[in-house]
């Protein structure tokens, strides 16, 4: 079964509104598109607990059934780019974290902790990003330049244009 936010998730991941735990948003923000079975997986097991709640509260839905009810035509071909809303260097804080988090936590967890440690560093764009580009270099080495380079594309779409990590890095 596949997961989508709903309406309610998405005013939830707009600015200024905190009403789930970390965790709980940072699966929000991974959840459109992704197999049920993957989303449970996260989090050494939480994630079914919170992806369970998150379907009982109406954040997320089963995929087949809201394209069910929707004329074909109108049905995405390709998974949604993220709304202006959520393009934040907030919500990319939050997808290294929980990358850092779910590559790295078991294999290595002193490199998890030092990741989480720069990422809680950064505290501006600039920083944050550098510590992106390491991480996407610690994912090249693990699991080859083509997983890192598709990171890397998820990346940019979770900021703003203007800001995007490939803008950041040549400046």
């Amino acid at each position: 079964m596949l997961l989508q936010r709903t309406e309610k998730a998405r005013r939830e991941l707009s600015p200024g509104v905190r009403t789930l735990s970390l965790r709980e948003r940072s699966l929000l923000l991974l959840a459109d598109g992704k197999p049920l079975s993957e989303l449970q997986a996260m989090y050494n097991g939480i994630g079914a607990q919170m992806v369970d709640h998150l379907l009982r509260e109406g954040y997320l839905a089963n995929l087949a059934t809201t394209q069910a009810t929707e004329p074909l035509a109108l049905a995405p071909k390709t998974p949604p780019e993220p709304t202006e809303a959520l393009r934040s260097l907030a919500g990319t804080r939050m997808y290294l974290f929980d990358l850092s988090e779910r590559l790295f936590a078991r294999r290595d967890p002193d490199l998890a902790r030092f990741y989480h440690a720069a990422l809680r560093e950064a505290r501006d764009r600039q920083s944050m990003l550098e510590v992106g580009e390491a991480l996407m270099a610690e994912v090249a080495k693990v699991a080859g330049d083509e997983r890192a380079q598709s990171i890397r594309e998820r990346l940019e779409q979770l900021q703003p244009p203007d800001r995007a990590l490939s803008a950041a890095m040549s400046d």
